[in-house]
């Protein structure tokens, strides 16, 4: 494997980009490829880095399924947000050895910056057949694996119905009630406001007007989740898997689906283009996509990206609800001063 002569290049970066403590946990080339490794080479074998923002409980049942099928890969994960994992992997890159073989992060955004980078790999797998076209990546960079919504969560016990609107977290009857996640460390919540800034009857305008209603920042979707199942607060903005799973527990929580539309994004998968295994990085990206590793990620409780795979009970399919979304071209480059603006409206 990489060495791992970098980490005091590495928590450098990490500092100055404001990432807190990251979680890790392990479980036991060439470009334009696009052989097929995940069902024709059951020999598979090797090491592999996967760095990903997936809950760790999600990782580890995705490489323990991985290595039923593959049980001759290690599979070492690095997880954290989406923003810090990125910004990991650019110190990497100053330094000159990406320790990454694999990436599985939140949104199409990252990735495209990567992209322009030539930091992944070409590979387009034949699972991709069963993925809409327009949720891969057209050369081949990355792919899509999931679809999640960010909806608006409710406390059932302090609100008396769901709210059918965005505009709810602006009125005055939800002052201090309602909560977000940051993006500066969720790559959800950047691709959020990133859209809801260039969406007609929204703009920064809304957005000021969450910060004058009070909506409190946090750093994650998961303490969003946390605050609102707790009654601290009684709305949230968060990707729809978390609030159904945490209904199925018992909590009291709600979601909804906004009649203005959601944003969405596809936690992509992609294949680092220095990868030193990329026959059993291509088995990986296979199994994920494949109807097996998208039954796991309904099973796991997400909205499969494949077509004919039903969502878990609490979720819509990608059909069944309206979509906002903007030009990837523009997130992509305007991400980083949309943080920026997002600082100056709500503060540090």
């Amino acid at each position: 494997m990489k060495k791992s002569a970098i980490f005091s290049v590495l928590a450098a970066m990490l500092i100055f980009t404001g990432c807190g403590a990251q979680d890790n946990t392990s479980s036991g080339g060439d470009t334009g490829s696009n052989e097929a490794a995940g069902s024709s080479a059951p020999s598979v074998s090797g090491e592999l880095t996967f760095y990903t923002s997936q809950p760790e409980e999600d990782v580890t049942k995705l490489v323990s399924a991985f290595n039923e099928k593959y049980p001759d890969v290690t599979v070492e994960t690095f997880r954290s947000g989406t923003e810090e994992v990125t910004a990991k992997l650019q110190a990497e890159n100053q330094a000159g050895e990406v320790q990454a073989d694999l990436l599985l992060l939140a949104d199409a955004v990252t990735f495209e910056g990567l992209k322009e980078q030539d930091l992944l790999l070409s590979y387009t797998s034949p699972e991709a057949e069963s993925i809409p076209d327009e949720l891969v990546d057209p050369d081949g960079a990355y792919t899509g694996t999931k679809v999640m919504a960010t909806v608006i969560a409710t406390n059932t016990e302090q609100v008396a119905s769901a709210p059918t609107s965005w505009n709810t977290l602006t009125e005055e009857a939800s002052k201090d009630a309602a909560i977000m996640p940051s993006p500066l460390y969720s790559g959800a919540a950047a691709y959020n406001i990133g859209v809801f800034s260039r969406t007609d009857g929204f703009g920064w305008e809304y957005l000021e007007g969450l910060k004058n209603n009070h909506v409190s920042v946090i750093k994650g979707n998961g303490a969003v989740l946390k605050s609102v199942a707790s009654g601290e607060k009684s709305y949230g903005m968060v990707v729809d898997y978390l609030v159904a799973r945490e209904k199925a527990k018992g909590s009291p929580i709600e979601l909804s689906y906004p009649e203005e539309g959601v944003p969405i994004i596809t936690e992509p998968i992609a294949i680092m283009k220095n990868t030193d295994n990329k026959e059993a990085a291509q088995a990986f990206v296979d199994f994920v996509l494949s109807e097996e590793g998208q039954e796991l990620a309904a099973e796991i409780g997400y909205t499969p990206i494949r077509e004919g795979i039903a969502p878990p009970e609490g979720l819509k399919s990608l059909s069944e609800f309206k979509v906002m979304s903007g030009d990837l071209a523009t997130l992509t480059s305007e991400r980083e001063a949309d943080k920026e603006k997002f600082t100056e409206v709500f503060g540090n």
